[in-house]
């Protein structure tokens, strides 16, 4: 794999982990943009300086990671949703072995990824658009990278159980979620429906030349 495949994910990683070291909260206490500008700062503090560490450490991260993302990432929503039009017909092993497995190909695969891009700053935009839905919202933030390209990210989050939670993430014109899902229908076809043989050898990946482009 390239440095420049591998880039994708560590940017994938760096707007993600915005919010990993705060715990989810419960919406009245503080609306979801300062939940993760206040989060975006703790982050700043946990990994500046510390990426060489890291990268002799994977363990470490994939640890911080893996326990981070508990408290914030709604992985059954998001699992379900990849599966999309497959869901249903899955059966209850089959759908939780799909979120586990897609829950570890991300934590595995941004924890390798995250010491590779080299970002200047993570920034949650000052103007919010207004909700639709009050168990819905979405946050605008921008990751400006060391040559100062800036990336423009759209989160989404869904209250549950009175907590503020990630479903889905938007990185300059490139919805994650939906691009998953993609993979995973072809997957699915290409494996003549075998849910079994998907799971397996679910390991998606995006490049970063497509993040460049955009939609």
């Amino acid at each position: 794999m390239t440095r420049s495949i591998q880039a994708f994910p560590a940017l994938c990683l760096a707007v993600l982990l915005a919010l990993l070291s705060l715990p989810a909260l419960a919406a009245p206490e503080r609306p979801p943009e300062q939940v993760i500008r206040d989060s975006v700062e703790t982050l700043t503090g946990q990994i500046e300086g510390r990426r060489d560490h890291f990268a002799e450490h994977p363990d470490e991260l994939e640890a911080l990671v893996d326990a981070s993302l508990a408290d914030i990432a709604d992985f059954r929503y998001i699992g379900a949703s990849v599966m999309g039009r497959y869901f249903g017909n899955a059966t209850p092993q089959q759908r939780s072995r799909f979120v586990d497995t897609f829950r570890q190909t991300l934590i595995d695969t941004y924890a390798k990824g995250l010491v590779t891009f080299d970002y200047r700053e993570l920034r949650v935009l000052d103007a919010q658009g207004p909700r639709r839905h009050e168990d819905q919202a979405s946050v605008e933030m921008e990751v400006v990278a060391e040559d100062g390209s800036v990336y423009p990210v759209s989160y989404s989050l869904r209250l549950s159980d009175d907590r503020w939670k990630v479903v889905n993430v938007i990185v300059n014109g490139i919805n994650l979620g939906l691009t998953f899902r993609n993979q995973f229908d072809q997957a699915m076809r290409d494996n003549g429906r075998d849910y079994d043989a998907v799971i397996d050898g679910w390991a998606p990946e995006v490049g970063v030349e497509t993040l460049e482009e955009g939609a």
